[in-house]
Parts: structure tokens; sequence; C-alpha cells
């Protein structure tokens, strides 16, 4: 039975990788006393008694966790820490063969940041394909539930007598040195970071990802109809990545529509002048936690959509 351990299992991210670990028969969790839960030389026993480990950890604390590991075991790390650096795979394996295998045959796999996936998994198609240049200068603007704040924030949305700015979306990030940025730019292979305009919003999950485009500064000026075909073609028979078919946008397109969901919905929408790119999913599923597991999934040679909810 292959044995898992999930350092950090106490925020959002590892506990909703628990929850959809409990019920599986082919997998033992191992876990810590809660005052141990802390102590280094206990969790460095753990990770190295376990088949794979989940990182759901501070970016600090994850390197370190990181460094402990031996070469037998898988480590899947749910920080920004890994996302960028060499030898590790970036875990998201619908956006080519390279990237699948990497997952496949890697023992270091980081899962891509929740703002990150939908970017990625919306401009990569179009640079593989040579239509979006390196150097387009692209925008994103990202709405996300409040639970991708972690546990401090969703404790300040759902207490009582909390602050009114609360009731409205609050944009963040205005520095534009945002964590994502930098695996936003590498995974697609851009010239410059996108100009990124993150909020937050009140409700608990759900994350919509939308790109604009001017279609004639594309090269070759595609239609929206040559758009949505690149991208459907790049994902198509893929499990837990669908394109909606073109002129199925609906009039008001709700951000918690894949909330309790690990897959991915991407929309194409506009005109030939002017196109938005849209993927709704949700930021603890395959913006996170169904991340990972997708990748545990693949790494032990399983189908990859065992133990999500689709």
């Amino acid at each position: 039975m292959t044995k898992i351990f999930i350092d950090g299992r106490e925020g959002t991210t590892g506990l909703r990788i628990q929850q959809r670990l409990e019920g599986r028969r082919d997998l033992e969790l191992l876990t810590l006393p809660d005052a141990l839960r802390k102590d280094p030389d206990a969790r460095r026993e753990k990770i190295n008694a376990a088949d794979v480990v989940f990182l759901c950890l501070p970016d600090a604390a994850a390197r370190e966790s990181a460094e402990w590991a031996n070469d037998c075991v898988t480590v899947i790390d749910a920080s920004t820490a890994h996302r960028v650096s060499p030898g590790w795979a970036y875990g998201f394996p619908e956006l080519s063969a390279a990237h699948r295998r990497a997952v496949e045959t890697g023992r270091r796999i980081a899962s891509p940041g929740c703002h990150a996936s939908g970017f990625v998994a919306l401009v990569c198609p179009l640079t593989a394909a040579g239509v979006l240049p390196k150097d387009y200068p692209l925008c994103c603007h990202s709405l996300t539930g409040y639970s991708g704040g972690g546990r401090k924030m969703i404790a300040e949305y759902e207490s009582d007598g909390r602050d009114p700015e609360l009731d409205s979306p609050r944009q963040y990030g205005l520095s534009q040195t945002h964590k994502h940025l930098p695996e936003m730019q590498l995974v697609p292979g851009l010239a410059r970071p996108p100009l990124f305009s993150p909020i937050v919003s009140d409700y608990y999950a759900g994350m919509e990802v939308t790109v604009p485009l001017h279609l004639p500064l594309l090269s070759g000026a595609p239609t929206l109809a040559q758009i949505h075909e690149i991208i459907a073609n790049h994902y198509a028979g893929q499990k837990l990545v669908k394109v909606l078919p073109l002129g199925e946008s609906p009039a008001f397109c709700g951000a918690n529509r894949l909330a309790g969901r690990d897959s991915m919905e991407i929309l194409v929408a506009g005109n030939d002048e002017r196109a938005l790119l849209i993927a709704r999913f949700d930021n603890l599923g395959k913006g996170a936690s169904g991340a990972a597991i997708q990748c545990m999934n693949i790494a032990l040679g399983r189908d990859e959509t065992e133990g999500l909810t689709l």
C-alpha cells in the first residue's frame, strides 16, 4: 500500500487533500500527533517513511522539507517555493506531452499556483502554436473566492462584525509583484510578465481567470473561431480540462460555477477583433489540492481522476 504524508495538513490545501484521500483503499495516510506536527525530527522521519509527500507549507518550510526528503520519496509541493526551480516538474500535465512525462517520471513536482493555473491554461496553447507572440503585452484579471487566502482570510470573511469593505470585491497585488508572476511568465515562455490584476470577493470558492486579446495584433491575425480551434484541439481528450463549444458563452459568467470540483472549464468569447479567454475552476480544486492529487495519481501510474470530483 502506498504511504502518503501531508506536511502541513492543517491548512486549507492540506485539509482538502486529506479529505480527498481519506476514502482511498490503495493509500495509507501517515500522520503526526498535534504535539509533534512542528517538530523537525518527527516531520523528517515521516517524510522519509512515505512514498509520496505533499508539502502544504509556507515557502521557507517547504524548501526545508524538500531538502529532508530522500531520492526515493516523491515530493509534491503546493507552495510557491519550487514552481520555477530547475529539476522540478511543473504540475499541469495538460500543457504538453513533455509536462505529462515530467510528472510521470519526476520525484519532485511543483503544483501550480491558482491564478497561474488559469493563465497558463489559456496562454500556453497559443504560444505553442506560434499565434501569440512571446513579446505580446498581455494582461490578466483573476477573480477568486476568499478561501484562496488561507485560514486567516477565511476567518476574517466569516467573522461577526467584519469590516464592511469585505462586502465588495477587493483588488490586490497592486505593486505588480504577485508571487505567481514568475511562473506566469516562465511556463508559456513570455518575454515579460503580464500586467496582472487579482481580485478577491465575498464568496468561499471558485475562480475565473480572464485574458483579453486584440486578435488583429496576433501572428496571422486569427479569427475568434481559429483561436477557439487551437485551444480546443490542444485539450482534446483531456479528462480535467474542458473547452466549451464556441458560442456557448453565458450572458453572465459566474466565478463559482465549478466550486467543489477538481476540473477546469475554458471559454472563448468575443469577436474577430477582441477576444476574451476565460478559465473557470475551483481555487482549492484544479487550482490547488485537486491538481496536487492529479499529479500524485499520474506519478503512481493510477487513473489521474481517482479520488477527484469532476
